[in-house]
């Protein structure tokens, strides 16, 4: 965008502006003037953040240099809207298209308050003068009338004089101009003649106290009906005159015709509440609207929501092209609003390939579920745009409830945390709020949020259980098990953080802190049992065994704590370790390989690939404590469950690895697997996971 750029485009606005108002300048110096405001206006149009304030002031000063007509600011704000991208050699967008509206809109303002505040010294200079007529009445009658007639008659504004009794006793040329009537036919009217069916109540109310005394003035906005049906939209100002006694005289009536501005104003509010691509109203205008509808109705009124969402709109906007997309979304729009009819409903677009259906006067879930059903099926026939058929679907979450103690952003909010739902459960759906899962996510999310502070704070703490030899009974290895005592909810097992500590990243520094905590335990148990003293086996999380940092974060630990490798077990899931990629195997070779025990947790539920297994580093497997439950009762034992076990242990001795069976919670359960070859086991039958205190005290009961 270079220089001649910004001079064409002020030419083309100077040559706009021309005949439009009186300006004392040449054309040079107009055309100079408006360059210096396109230089302003580009300013704002590029400024981060956008601010569109400058283009106010290029409206105020465009009063200031008497372009004041209401022809002047249409052909400026239409001129900006057509030509200025163009002009300038400004690339055009949805977002540059928005900013150039905003600087229309703000320019605007910036002229009517700039007009508005010039009328209305007009109008205080007349008032002024009235009111001086009125004096000049006292002391010399001949002069103040001719001052008095030559402002009433010349005035731009509309000027009437009425007696007490609303009867109208004068009227000036603008007067009989705006309202379209002449001066006879006014002076056969009183002021209530000219009652307009839209007035409200107040209006009145304002004239009856301003006839009784009780205030000296009052300004509205009120429309007039001209003979010919036609509307003009004004701004009255009413004032009284009162004689030296204070005693009300006349009513003097000044109306300024804004219905230019009026207009301008409706299209300009059009353009700011509706979406340029398709036409429907946009997210704006759609919470005007449901703010009204919830401000407005009764408590027991209901209301109902369906927030869509189009299915894979990124995918074809990407490889078609956004004028594809863009045309698409004419196209939905267009079934949307065919499909959605009633004075209650609005369709509304949010943003990209967002919209909205609002129901007003919803009349249960059943009806909103309907709706819902039906943009569905209107989206099922493919739709041709450019030679392409597009197939397209969408997601849709509903909210229909009471309007009681409920706002427009706990909607929206509900609406859109609903619409993530049914676009988990696959494309073409709906999903209905559900207040219990909400609540459920939302602790998550709480428990998610607190949990990186939780850690600083060290209310996670870590419990053991024991893994027991099978023949003699002796403490073998313990278990480390984190817990998480949270301040509000007490006492928390792995099953409420463990995942969101995978799904946040956290499982990385809480591992890292379990894994310091164990080593720390073991290391004092063998200084106080000796050789005997268990090893500690510590859960390693798929996220965990893919940190780069893992080989390094053992051996810094092992080296703080003093720990021998040997005395340190980690344990992966079957699935984790078969899922792994080369990088991840390499670091479980490089932690065998320093004496670090590797263990395969629940083993048996996932799937193993043999031919791998037996290049893994791995010196246990764990045996899932699901097939325990068949072998509880020694007599009923179910001998699928028995053949599997079986199976599993001798392909584990097969590879050279002991076995651990897990959930062992009778005796029974721990003798069946000593005979079928366990060498250890692990359960609520020895020891519940319980407080490195308690623990020790088992060792201390089982060492040999």
């Amino acid at each position: 965008m270079s220089r001649t750029d910004r001079r064409r485009f002020a030419a083309v606005w100077a040559q706009s502006l021309m005949g439009t108002s009186y300006v004392p300048m040449t054309s040079a110096e107009v055309e100079g003037r408006l360059l210096g405001y396109t230089d302003e206006l580009v300013a704002a149009l590029l400024s981060e953040p956008f601010d569109p304030a400058p283009a106010h002031v290029v409206g105020d000063d465009l009063v200031a240099v008497h372009f004041t007509s209401a022809e002047s600011l249409a052909r400026s704000v239409d001129l900006l809207g057509e030509r200025f991208l163009a002009e300038l050699n400004l690339p055009e967008d949805s977002g540059r298209r928005q900013r150039v509206s905003a600087l229309q809109s703000s320019l605007c303002t910036g002229f009517v308050h700039a007009a508005r505040k010039r009328t209305l010294d007009e109008q205080e200079a007349i008032r002024q003068a009235v009111l001086d007529a009125r004096d000049a009445v006292e002391q010399a009658l001949r002069t103040s009338e001719a001052r008095f007639r030559a402002i009433f008659a010349e005035a731009a504004i509309g000027i009437s004089i009425a007696d007490m009794n609303g009867r109208i006793l004068e009227v000036n040329s603008s007067l009989r101009r705006i309202l379209g009537r002449p001066t006879e036919e006014l002076r056969r009217m009183t002021t209530h003649d000219l009652l307009h069916p839209a007035d409200s109540e107040g209006v009145w109310r304002l004239y009856e106290e301003l006839v009784r005394g009780e205030r000296d003035q009052y300004r509205i906005e009120k429309q007039f009906i001209r003979p010919d049906g036609s509307r003009a939209w004004t701004e009255l100002i009413m004032s009284l005159v009162r004689g030296e006694d204070g005693l009300p005289l006349y009513q003097v009536a000044m109306i300024e015709d804004v219905t230019d501005r009026k207009m301008l104003q409706d299209r300009l509010r059009h353009q700011a509440m509706h979406d340029p691509l398709t036409g429907l109203p946009n997210r704006a205008l759609f919470l005007e609207r449901l703010t009204a509808a919830m401000r407005d109705r009764k408590p027991e009124h209901r209301v109902a929501l369906c927030y869509m969402d189009l299915d894979g709109f990124k995918v074809i906007n990407d490889s078609l092209g956004h004028h594809v997309g863009d045309d698409l979304l004419v196209a939905v729009s267009e079934r949307l609003a065919q499909s959605v009819h009633g004075a209650d409903r609005m369709v509304a677009r949010m943003g990209g390939d967002e919209f909205v259906i609002l129901i007003e006067d919803s009349a249960s879930t059943e009806q909103a579920i309907e709706i819902a059903d039906e943009i569905l099926d209107t989206l099922v026939e493919p739709i041709r745009i450019g030679g392409h058929e597009l197939s397209v679907s969408a997601s849709i979450g509903i909210v229909e409830r009471g309007i009681e103690n409920q706002s427009a952003a706990e909607l929206m909010r509900d609406a859109d945390v609903t619409l993530y739902w049914a676009k988990a459960e696959g494309k073409g759906q709906w999903a209905l709020f559900d207040p219990e899962r909400n609540a459920t996510e939302v602790a998550q999310y709480r428990l998610s949020a607190t949990m990186p502070a939780a850690l600083e704070r060290e209310e996670f703490f870590v419990e053991y259980q024991p893994l027991v030899g099978l023949r003699e009974f002796g403490v073998v290895g313990v278990e480390a098990l984190a817990r998480w005592w949270h301040p509000d909810l007490g006492r928390l097992g792995p099953d409420r953080f463990i995942a969101l500590a995978e799904e946040t990243g956290l499982i990385v520094p809480l591992g890292r802190w379990v894994l310091r905590q164990a080593c720390r335990q073991a290391k004092q148990w063998h200084e106080e049992f000796g050789e005997p003293a268990p090893f500690v086996s510590v859960n390693l999380a798929v996220r965990q065994s893919r940190d780069p940092n893992l080989v390094s974060d053992v051996q810094s630990i092992l080296r703080e704590t003093g720990l021998e490798p040997c005395r340190l077990q980690l344990e992966l899931t079957e699935s984790a370790v078969m899922g792994t990629a080369d990088e991840p195997i390499e670091a479980l070779g490089t932690l065998a390989k320093m004496g670090v025990r590797i263990a395969i947790d629940d083993f048996g539920t996932g799937y193993s690939n043999l031919a791998y297994l037996r290049h893994l580093p791995v010196h246990e497997l764990k045996i899932a404590g699901s097939f325990m439950s068949g072998l509880r009762d020694p007599e009923r034992a179910d001998p699928v469950d028995a053949r599997i076990v079986g199976t599993l242990v001798d392909l584990a001795h097969t590879l050279g690895l002991t076995v651990t069976a897990e959930g062992v919670e009778t005796h029974a359960q721990a003798r069946r697997m000593a005979d079928i070859g366990c060498e250890t086991g692990q359960g609520f039958f020895f020891a519940r996971p319980c407080p490195a205190e308690r623990i020790r005290a088992f060792i201390a009961d089982h060492v040999s």
